[in-house]
């Protein structure tokens, strides 16, 4: 049997080389050779930190009865959904279609001309009410198959046809104050005043619906827009969700009150969040928001940063087969580690108890009261980290992914201004110098590198757009023109090759050129990271606040039509565009763009009030007059530094002290 698994740049199909199972990446191949032996092909779609991945490849997938029947009867593919999300977007779809429900792993049964006929998730090794054991789906799917054969196939092609029909662009509709306004509304309907963010378990972090709020309340100055970012912010610090010792934030947490994670930290949440405190801390100058932010930044430059100065995509959910195992506690280990009255202290401060919070007794650790004296908190905290550093650690999937990367540049770079933080600014200049010399082969993106090799999956919407985005947040921060020339050939290249020709404005996630799929992927819908067209939509108008005349007035025009096309998901389902929704606060802002001119030393003072009051959104840069577009045609005045303020294409009178410039923003 072959190891076709054995060369691969993604330690989730690394994870599975040694299985019994003949596994098959994706690819013609594996297709071609379904259709030679006329039997369908498995796909099994999961991801390096998943639990559930993990549960059903050890009672399943390293069955040698199981792979057996797996081998006889199936062509067996294996995805890693992070490095091939375009293939994971478009069997996710047709598994929610058919079940109502989707989530990882997934599996799916498909003819060999890749339509799906039957999709589930997890299945485990025994029945279960409700729930078929993953051998008797086997021989299911293999006698329907084996009986049935043409209307199976013809049932899979229906499948494609249907949601084919049910995935084009949307109508569009005008996005103004009114929906703006109007989705703020719904949000503050659905808040849970109780815990903080939407919804009930599982909870999963709205981070950028906050950032909308956040948006919404400085143009408005909506108290309750405000109350909500609050709110969820220090309920999801405060709580479980937020590693109080290491920093870096679990992916979701299981419960509504964000006392127990799912273990696994994501590069993407952990990037986002870490903006979105900083944006808090400079918004209302909150000591908490700002320790949360530099907790997340030592987390991502710790625990995530790769040898080649890249950001690991991930850490475990298990550790030795045990979810949690690292991070929860009981009072006796407290007293253990801390002594009889520290242990006791801690235990009260961190929500531990005899019963415990998660499993067997152990809880998880999250603020419950008022850290009365911070010395001992910084001293207890201190002694536990060493402790909880001696114990058996997660393992951590290494490779890295463009789109999250360009997420945490422009992250740490964002941050690392607005916090007086240059390491952070000097880390994301090394990531972006990474992801561009590594991951442009032939003027085009990969998606993913791991140890310095590039992967050989084509990058998707989301790394342009991110990527870009980031490029122009590090030209902001650094001054220097190279960020600025490599995002704008990004956006170059995102705008030939992604754009749907048939609906201005609608962008499919994968390139006109990319690997065909039974249908092109394109969904607008922002989850846990920004959709690739609103990710797209910020960058474009970043991007048109930057750029020279040449481009910016094509680049405006883009983002207004992106939004205008996704206006109803804006309108209609404000907890799934909240990246759209930040993006359309910027543009009614304007958005604002300061251009501070003047030597360095000279302008800080100028600079540094831009950077702390512009609102979410701005555009700010500092330079010498001419030496970058945003900067060209506004000189000093009377020789002395200068702040020019414009929205949109309006400009105000420049202004030459930090007092009058906050006066203006």
């Amino acid at each position: 049997m072959a190891n076709r698994l054995r060369g691969s740049t993604s330690p989730y199909l690394l994870q599975h080389q040694d299985n019994p199972v003949d596994w098959w990446e994706w690819g013609r191949d594996a297709f071609d050779e379904a259709r030679r032996r006329d039997v369908p092909v498995l796909l099994s779609v999961g991801y390096a930190a998943c639990h559930w991945c993990h549960v059903m490849a050890h009672e399943s997938f390293a069955d040698p009865a199981v792979a057996a029947l797996m081998n006889e009867w199936f062509v067996n593919v294996k995805v890693d959904r992070e490095e091939r999300p375009d293939v994971d977007a478009v069997y996710m779809t047709a598994t929610q279609a058919m079940t109502g429900q989707g989530g990882w792993p997934m599996t799916c049964f498909l003819t060999p001309d890749a339509e799906p006929f039957h999709c589930g998730t997890y299945y485990p090794p025994q029945p279960r009410p409700g729930m078929p054991s993953f051998g008797q789906l086997l021989s299911a799917v293999h006698e329907a198959w084996s009986s049935q054969d043409e209307e199976v196939r013809a049932a899979g092609a229906r499948v494609v046809a249907e949601l084919r029909d049910q995935t084009g662009p949307l109508q569009e509709s005008f996005v103004d104050a009114a929906v703006l306004d109007g989705a703020a509304v719904s949000l503050l309907a659905e808040y849970d005043r109780t815990n903080g963010g939407f919804g009930g378990a599982p909870k999963f972090p709205p981070t950028m619906v906050l950032e909308f709020l956040l948006r919404q309340h400085e143009r408005t100055g909506s108290v309750e827009a405000l109350s909500i970012v609050e709110g969820t912010a220090r309920a999801m610090a405060d709580g479980g969700l937020n590693d109080q010792l290491a920093g870096g934030f679990a992916r979701y947490s299981v419960d509504a009150g964000w006392v127990v994670p799912h273990f696994e930290k994501m590069l993407y949440d952990n990037a986002l969040l870490l903006r979105l405190f900083a944006h808090l801390a400079r918004r209302t100058g909150g000591e908490r928001y700002r320790e949360v932010a530099s907790e997340t930044a030592r987390f991502l430059l710790t625990d995530l940063l790769t040898p080649e100065g890249g950001f690991a995509a991930s850490l475990d959910a298990d550790t030795e087969g045990e979810e949690g195992l690292t991070y929860v506690w009981t009072p006796a280990q407290l007293v253990e580690v801390l002594g009889l009255d520290d242990g006791a202290w801690a235990a009260r401060l961190l929500g531990v108890t005899d019963a415990g919070t998660f499993e067997q007794g152990s809880s998880t650790l999250r603020f419950v009261a008022e850290v009365d004296d911070r010395d001992r908190w910084l001293d207890v905290k201190a002694r536990l980290s060493v402790a909880r550093a001696a114990r058996p650690q997660p393992g951590r999937d290494d490779k890295v992914v463009t789109g999250w990367n360009g997420l945490a540049i422009a992250a740490l770079a964002e941050a690392g201004v607005a916090l007086g933080e240059p390491s952070w600014v000097a880390a994301a200049e090394w990531a972006a110098n990474l992801v561009l010399d590594l991951h442009v082969v032939d003027g085009r993106l990969r998606r993913t590198s791991r140890g310095g090799v590039v992967g050989s999956a084509a990058g998707v919407l989301e790394d342009y757009a991110c990527l870009a985005e980031a490029l122009f947040v590090l030209h902001q921060a650094t001054g220097a023109a190279r960020w600025l020339d490599a995002g704008c050939g990004l956006l170059d290249t995102a705008l030939a090759r992604f754009a749907d020709p048939a609906a201005p404005g609608a962008y499919h996630d994968t390139a006109d050129d990319a690997d065909a799929l039974v249908w092109r992927p394109g969904d607008p819908g922002d989850n846990a990271s920004p959709s690739g067209a609103s990710a797209l939509a910020g960058a474009l108008l970043l991007g048109s606040a930057l750029a020279g005349p040449d481009r910016a007035g094509e680049y405006r025009a883009a983002a207004e039509q992106a939004v205008t096309r996704n206006g109803l998901l804006a309108a209609r389902a404000p907890r799934f565009a909240g990246h759209w929704l930040t993006v359309a606060e910027a543009l009614a802002q304007g958005p604002v763009q300061v251009a501070v001119v003047g030597q360095p030393g000279e302008r800080d003072e100028l600079l540094a009030a831009a950077v702390r009051h512009a609102h979410g959104g701005a555009v700010v840069l500092g330079g010498a007059p001419d030496s970058a577009p945003l900067l060209a045609d506004r000189p000093l005045v009377d020789g002395a530094p200068a702040a020019y303020v414009c929205r949109g294409y309006v400009c105000d009178r420049p202004v030459t002290t930090a007092a009058a410039l906050v006066a203006a923003l």
